[in-house]
């Protein structure tokens, strides 16, 4: 399957209850396991995380119905091509300067 670098992809930005990693680690991988999903990162102690999907094929309310075990709450959202998380996922923008 062939995609357009320049695709749009929304990412949002998670608060959620803290604690409980094992049901995180599920959720998490739930996620994962969408191909509407490209990214998902949940950190059971902070109590944050995002997720990175298509908007056309997974809506946000099915996503925070996957989450709504660890009461989420959407606190910030970007638009992004698959061009951009691809050049934001290089370990060159990783590097601490």
């Amino acid at each position: 399957m062939a995609v357009k670098p320049e695709k749009k992809l929304t990412r949002i930005e998670l608060e959620f209850d803290k604690g409980n990693w094992e049901l995180t680690t599920t959720k998490q991988y739930e996620l994962l396991t969408s191909e509407a999903v490209w990214r998902a990162f949940l950190n059971s102690y902070t109590g944050r995380g995002f997720v990175v999907f298509d908007e056309e094929v997974l809506t946000r309310e099915k996503i925070l119905e996957t989450l709504k075990e660890l009461n989420p709450k959407i606190v910030g959202e970007e638009t992004l091509t698959v061009e951009e998380l691809i050049d934001k996922s290089m370990s060159w923008n990783n590097v601490l300067a």
